[in-house]
């Protein structure tokens, strides 16, 4: 009897501690395969603008610590305040339109619990063409 009792002690303890385990902040990309395609555009014609949507869908605050990227693009706006659970941010990239292929990456780093990463990199791919 006391073992069965001890027992349903621990069962409720363990399920009280996962129930209440915060997951904290979880970060999701809207774009497939974490890739921005540009393309083939026009260097008159397009100005080199694309924006990377997300969404935190954990719990808590997610904060965007870094965004790095490779020659040939600048990071035009990022969010500066966290982004509650829920909402979406987005990150502005604007690549230089130099004529030729785009083969680029940009690296996001973030406070999100994702267990597979602390950081994410982003494929950045597509044709400049000259007009």
């Amino acid at each position: 009897m006391i073992m069965k009792n001890i027992a349903t002690i621990i069962a409720t303890v363990m399920i009280s501690i996962f129930g209440f385990a915060q997951k904290g902040p979880v970060i999701e990309f809207k774009a497939k395969d974490n890739t921005i395609d540009y393309g083939n555009v026009s260097k008159t014609s397009d100005n080199g603008v694309r924006s990377i949507e997300f969404t935190n869908i954990g719990d808590a605050p997610l904060k965007i610590i870094n965004v790095l990227s490779t020659s040939g693009f600048t990071i035009s706006a990022k969010p500066s305040d966290t982004i509650l659970p829920g909402k979406m941010g987005k990150i502005d990239i604007k690549y230089n339109m130099t004529p030729g292929p785009i083969r680029k990456t940009i690296t996001i780093e973030y406070n999100a619990t994702n267990p597979e990463q602390e950081r994410v990199v982003f494929k950045i791919r597509g044709e400049v063409i000259p007009n």
